[in-house]
C-alpha cells in the first residue's frame, strides 16, 4: 500500500512537473496581454480598419479616385523617394515648422510667466491673448502676406501665431492655479521672486507648459501646412495643395501621411521631457 502511494505521488509529481512549464508560459503571456491589452487593441484595430479598406478599393465598393487605397498610397510614398521629390519639400516643411514652434516656446513661456505673475503686465497683454485667441490666424493671412510677403517668414509667422497662443494661455493658466498659501508662506519667509518662481511656480506649473506646448505643437503643423496651401512655391503643403488640384488623391493621402508622422515624431520628443520633469518636478519637492 505504501508502495502505491509512493507511485502516486511519483505520478503527480512528474504531472505537475510536465504541466508548471505550460501553465507559467501561460500565466506570462496573460499578463503580457492584461499589461498592454489596449496598445494590442489600438493595433488590431488600425489593421482591421486598413484592411477593410483595401478590400473596399479591390472590391470597387468606393471609388479609388476619391478614396484611394493603403497599397496605392505605399506605392506613391516610393514613387517620392525614388524620384527624390520627398526629402527637399519635407525639409522645407521641417524648417518652417521648428522655426516657428521653437520661437513660440521661446517667446510664449517666459512671456506667460509674467502676464501670470505680474497684474499690471497682465493689464497690459490680456487684451491682446484674449483678441488673437478669438481671432482665426487663417484670417490673418492676407494681412501676414502684405507684411512679411510669401517666402519662408510668412509660414514661420503662422506657425509663431497659431502655437504662441496655446502655449501663453496655459502657461497663465499654471501660474493662476499655484497654491497660492505656498506663495505666501514662501514670501513671509523673505523668499525673493526669483526664489519663489525656481522652486515653487515653476515645478507646479510644469504640467500646464507641457500640455501647452502639446496644444500648440497641433496648431504648429495646421500653421505650415495652411501657409503652404496658400502661398508657397514648395513644402508638403504645397504637395498636397497641387496634387489636390489635379485629382492626385494617392499623393494627397501621402502628404497628409508625412504631416502625421511629423506629428508623431514630435509627440514622441514631448513625452520623453514630459517624464524627464515629472522626475524632475518631483525631485525639486
Amino acid at each position: 500500500m505504501a508502495n502505491v502511494v509512493r507511485v502516486d505521488d511519483v505520478v503527480q509529481a512528474a504531472d505537475s512537473s510536465i504541466d508548471e512549464p505550460a501553465v507559467t508560459a501561460g500565466g506570462r503571456a496573460w499578463r503580457f496581454f492584461r499589461q498592454h491589452y489596449t496598445r494590442a487593441l489600438g493595433v488590431i484595430s488600425v489593421v482591421v480598419f486598413l484592411g477593410a479598406w483595401q478590400w473596399a478599393s479591390d472590391a470597387k465598393v468606393i471609388n479609388p479616385l476619391f478614396c484611394s487605397s493603403p497599397s496605392l498610397i505605399w506605392d506613391e510614398l516610393g514613387t517620392l523617394i525614388s524620384t527624390g521629390q520627398l526629402w527637399p519639400n519635407v525639409w522645407i516643411s521641417g524648417e518652417e515648422f521648428l522655426w516657428g514652434f521653437l520661437m513660440a516656446i521661446a517667446v510664449g513661456i517666459p512671456l506667460g510667466f509674467l502676464i501670470g505673475w505680474y497684474r499690471p503686465v497682465e493689464a497690459i497683454f490680456s487684451p491682446f491673448v484674449t483678441f488673437l485667441n478669438a481671432v482665426p490666424r487663417v484670417a490673418l493671412l492676407p494681412l501676414l502676406i502684405i507684411w512679411v510677403g510669401i517666402g519662408i517668414d510668412l509660414k514661420i509667422a503662422v506657425v509663431l501665431l497659431g502655437a504662441l497662443i496655446a502655449i501663453l494661455i496655459n502657461v497663465i493658466t499654471g501660474i493662476k492655479s499655484l497654491d497660492q498659501q505656498t506663495v505666501t508662506m514662501a514670501r513671509s519667509f523673505g523668499a525673493s521672486d526669483f526664489k519663489i518662481f525656481r522652486t515653487v511656480a515653476l515645478p507646479g506649473s510644469v504640467p500646464y507648459i507641457i500640455s501647452g506646448i502639446r496644444v500648440g505643437l497641433g496648431h504648429a503643423l495646421t500653421g505650415v501646412v495652411v501657409g503652404e496651401l496658400y502661398a508657397s512655391t514648395a513644402g508638403v503643403g504645397h504637395l498636397i495643395a497641387v496634387a489636390g488640384n489635379t485629382f492626385e488623391t494617392n499623393l494627397v493621402f501621402a502628404g497628409v501621411i508625412i504631416i502625421a508622422i511629423f506629428g508623431l515624431i514630435a509627440n514622441w520628443i514631448l513625452s520623453l521631457l514630459e517624464n524627464h520633469f515629472r522626475t524632475w518636478r518631483q525631485s525639486s519637492r
